[in-house]
């Protein structure tokens, strides 16, 4: 995935990134003018660094979430995690969680997995590479840090119905009209350039 691609074209692309904008959260038809959900994690602090665990570079296991009650009205959840950092022209998706219990009040470490065609609580979406399930971070080695946002929305019961293995714009036109409150918590991981060591077949001094 993205950690072969090499440093230096990493460090080329460094400019390149989708943008916070563009995230779901940012949507005016989505995010404007809702209740705020607080989404947190015992795992990394809002804006930290994600433990390597949860990455391409470890385990790849998704993070434990924790949340506040949502609003009154709401009928369930849905989270979508997102990098507004990838070198390309949309977030890249990093995992969809359709249909989550409004009481639920948490996801467990890992708990983001394949699951068919989901359960009668809840649904494992498809993230960017089409796979379902968490897709972990893996940013290209010098292209500097990304920020992977943890998108929480509490939906009324008139929300749509996405369908089985939801994609991204499955589940936004789906959530469209009808989020009542919404929660972002923000992690960042990168991989530092690797520095010269000399000319190409020199060998190490002391």
């Amino acid at each position: 995935m993205l950690e072969h691609i090499p440093a230096w074209l990493g460090k080329a692309l460094a400019a390149v990134r989708a943008g916070s904008e563009k995230l779901v959260i940012a949507r005016r038809d989505i995010g404007h003018g809702i209740s705020a959900l607080e989404l947190t994690s015992p795992a990394f602090a809002d804006g930290g660094r994600l433990p390597p665990r949860f990455t391409a570079d470890g385990a790849g296991v998704s993070p434990p979430l924790t949340w506040g009650t949502p609003p009154e009205g709401t009928a369930s959840l849905v989270l979508i995690v997102e990098d507004a950092d990838a070198p390309a022209p949309q977030p890249l998706v990093h995992a969809i969680v359709w249909g989550l219990p409004a009481d639920a009040g948490r996801l467990e470490e890992g708990a983001i997995v394949a699951d068919g065609d989901g359960t009668a609580a809840r649904d494992v979406g498809r993230n960017s590479y089409f796979a379902e399930g968490w897709l972990p971070p893996d940013p290209p080695t010098g292209h500097g840090s990304h920020r992977y946002a943890f998108q929480l929305f509490a939906l009324d019961a008139a929300a749509g119905d996405p369908g089985a293995t939801p994609g991204r714009g499955a589940v936004v036109k789906a959530m469209a009209g009808h989020v009542l409150a919404a929660g972002v918590l923000v992690g960042t991981y990168g991989r530092e350039e690797e520095a010269p060591i000399g000319p190409a077949g020199a060998a190490a001094t002391a």
